[in-house]
């Protein structure tokens, strides 16, 4: 997990959110390479340094949502995610739901996938075409307040319309 984020959930207090709005990330990964050959993991396992960081982040009291915006028929990465987010991301403490696209369609959205740590530092994560994203490089830290409630607002419209994890079957 690239440093900004990592760094702005440890100094978290009270909320954390994540929007995702993309069908494919960082398509050379291991890890989906393995899911895709039929390799099953434990996911808090294999990626034990996020799990242990939002256990921490949430028993501190911090509120982690992350709602996750997704064409259907979903992707095979979208497959990927839904498999493993019981385990990993909603085991660790994390609440995440899920909206198909269709439903999000006369929303207004950011141009990027965000967090937004105290509906105050909106980090965006710029993604190429393809879905690689380079973690040194590709983040941008923002401050302003205009921008944290442009990104509040959209992840809240969001969170209203998607539906939690335990109710979301993928198509």
């Amino acid at each position: 997990m690239a440093t900004a984020v990592r760094q702005a959930l440890i100094n978290a207090r009270r909320s954390a959110v994540h929007l995702e709005m993309r069908d494919i990330y960082t398509p050379g990964d291991p890890d989906i390479a393995d899911w895709r050959a039929g390799v099953r993991f434990d996911p808090a396992e294999r990626w034990r340094s996020w799990f242990d960081l939002v256990v921490s982040t949430v028993s501190r009291g911090v509120r982690m949502r992350r709602a996750r915006i997704i064409s259907e028929p979903v992707s095979e990465y979208i497959k990927f995610e839904y498999d493993v987010t019981g385990r990993h991301n909603v085991a660790a403490g994390e609440e995440v739901r899920w909206l198909p696209r269709r439903r999000a369609a006369d929303l207004a959205l950011p141009g990027a996938d965000f967090w937004l740590i105290d509906e105050q530092v909106v980090i965006f994560n710029h993604f190429d075409g393809d879905g690689n994203w380079n973690p040194t490089t590709d983040m941008e830290v923002r401050y302003e307040p205009d921008t944290a409630r442009l990104a509040a607002s959209a992840f809240e419209s969001v969170w209203e319309r998607a539906l939690p994890h335990s109710q979301y079957w993928p198509l």
